[in-house]
């Protein structure tokens, strides 16, 4: 059960890890080219734009033809488009294969959370996702260092050469995974179609995903606004935009350890309640600091990424409780809103904005108070299946 847990979480992990270590070339390839932020940044974007959108077709492609051959040829999409990245000489050619990473990197996020599905009864899955979530916190936290070692000794490319090299294991590993799905009979586009018509349907499942996605905002805003904050507004060197970087990272882990570790005491709801609230109290504190220099908005944002580690084990889990089948789909769905939302609040941070870190407390104010007041009017609908002992991960 440790192999699987692990090898969800770095297939959960290849959003992150795709753009997080990339983050410190950011300034220098801003310098090296000569081109605007918002320009670079396009990496990001279309990144995102092209993940979301694949993801809408790896988790039916899942829930028909199994779930370990369209993650595997997502993979090889990443592996190859990775390698293709490090040989870009322009920022177009770099977009374009940002691209094709984009899609390869799909399959990983949507089939992950659909495996942990298949395997997993709803006790012990929040469980796992929160252990998973504590292993994710990890990659924002270190790919940043990476990427900053990497372009102290080597060059730029080989941020991308060791997103391939990652994407090589991650391929071993499902090599070895047993199938948790034997997908099902019917014409394909029908069944795809049918299977998103009923997850579509299902008001619950789609209150749960806007509340996801809407929360998320200021998080995605912070990753493609932090290299420019940190190292063009403060002045800091690389090494230390990657340490301001990693702390909310910690701040996430923290969540989901406390998730973890007082989930069943404070309960699946109070967890949500909290964590909405959270985000709300964290943007209150960027727009008024207490006090002065990079911590201004290094704790105040910390806040913020603590609550959504607090929060999105226990709403992931809900969202997949909705469905009995189309398991697939429905985290196809979710994952997909959740960073179609977020490409676009890079777009926005990436705007000509006066002063980031306003628009960033401004962002998280408006989405934590439209997620609290949709999540209180949601939850009066929703009943947690029932729960018994939660099973001990073993180390098998």
């Amino acid at each position: 059960m440790i192999r699987f847990v692990l090898l969800l979480a770095l297939l959960s992990a290849f959003p992150p890890l795709s753009t997080d270590m990339y983050l410190p070339a950011i300034p220098y390839l801003e310098k090296t080219w000569q081109l605007p932020l918002f320009i670079i940044n396009l990496t990001l974007v279309f990144f995102f734009i092209t993940y979301c959108c694949s993801m809408l077709v790896y988790g039916p492609l899942s829930d028909r033809f199994g779930r370990k051959p369209p993650l595997i040829s997502g993979l090889l999409l990443f592996i190859a488009a990775s390698l293709l990245c490090a040989f870009s000489v322009n920022i177009w050619m770099l977009i374009g294969a940002r691209i094709i990473q984009g899609m390869g990197a799909g399959a990983a996020s949507a089939i992950s959370l659909a495996m942990a599905r298949d395997r997993l009864p709803s006790g012990q899955r929040e469980r796992v996702l929160s252990q998973i979530s504590v292993i994710m916190a990890l990659a924002p936290m270190i790919s940043p260092m990476i990427g900053s070692l990497l372009l102290k000794f080597l060059a730029w490319n080989w941020i991308f050469a060791t997103q391939a090299i990652m994407g090589l294991i991650a391929l071993a590993g499902v090599f070895k995974t047993p199938e948790t799905h034997a997908g099902s009979t019917g014409n394909s586009l029908t069944a795809l179609l049918q299977s998103y018509q009923r997850v579509l349907r299902n008001r619950n499942l789609t209150g749960l995903v806007l509340c996801n996605a809407i929360v998320g905002l200021p998080l995605f805003a912070f990753i493609a606004g932090s290299a420019s904050i940190y190292i063009v507004g403060f002045q800091l060197p690389g090494i230390s935009f990657s340490f301001l970087f990693g702390v909310n990272a910690l701040c996430f882990m923290a969540g989901s350890l406390s998730c973890l570790r007082f989930g069943k005491k404070i309960g699946t709801f109070s967890m949500i309640s909290y964590g909405y609230a959270g985000i709300i109290i964290g943007g209150i504190g960027i727009l008024f600091p207490f006090i002065n220099g990079p911590l201004r908005f290094t704790l105040p944002m910390g806040l913020i990424t603590f609550s959504i580690g607090l929060s999105r084990p226990p709403s992931n889990n809900l969202v997949l409780d909705q469905v009995k089948r189309d398991a697939g789909t429905a985290s196809s769905v979710m994952v997909f809103s959740y960073f179609l939302f977020g490409a676009l609040s890079m777009v926005a941070v990436s705007l000509d904005w006066t002063d980031k870190i306003f628009f960033i407390g401004c962002l998280a104010i408006a989405s934590g108070t439209l997620s609290l007041s949709l999540w209180l009017m949601l939850k009066k609908h929703l009943h947690l299946p029932a729960i018994g002992e939660i099973p001990v991960i073993s180390s098998k």
